[in-house]
């Protein structure tokens, strides 16, 4: 039987999924941004040089990953994809591609919420690994990185006519 998380990492495990995947207050979740994207539409570029939603959603699990193992420093996988920060799109970039980064995103956030479900209390206060700062501040961060670019996928349908 599970145990039941103490209030901080309680607390820490809402606010990843409030930014992810649970209906909120402040408005579309990262997950709920993506919804109904067809490949084509998540591939678009508002301008050369710029990312597209695509490019966001890859950078987000990416990044998930990245803090995972910043709090599990047992956590030997690494993100299957690069390069670091913005991971290449898949050639080519169609519905199936999108299907399946769409999969990653869910897991790499499911493996995130794992870790930090395993935490001690005291561990969210010590170091991350590698890191100065402390485990509950990445935990934190990675939250609120979910919401900045929920915005910016919102902004991009926009800017897109939808």
């Amino acid at each position: 039987m599970a145990r039941d998380p103490h209030p901080e990492i309680r607390l820490l495990l809402t606010l990843l999924d409030d930014g992810f995947d649970r209906k909120a207050w402040h408005g579309p979740n990262l997950l709920g941004s993506l919804r109904g994207l067809s490949a084509e539409q998540a591939h678009w570029r508002p301008a050369p040089e710029r990312h597209s939603i695509w490019e966001l959603a890859i950078h987000c699990a990416y990044w998930k990953s990245i803090v995972r193992r910043r709090v599990d420093a047992e956590a030997a996988e690494r993100f299957p994809r690069g390069p670091a920060n913005w991971p290449a799109l898949p050639e080519p970039a169609g519905a199936a591609a999108w299907k399946s980064d769409l999969a990653l995103l869910r897991e790499e956030h499911r493996r995130l919420r794992a870790a930090v479900a395993a935490l001690r209390p005291a561990d969210l206060h010590r170091p991350a690994s590698g890191q100065k700062r402390p485990r509950i501040s990445h935990i934190h961060g990675i939250a609120m990185h979910d919401v900045y670019h929920a915005g910016q996928v919102r902004l991009l349908r926009r800017l897109m006519g939808e």
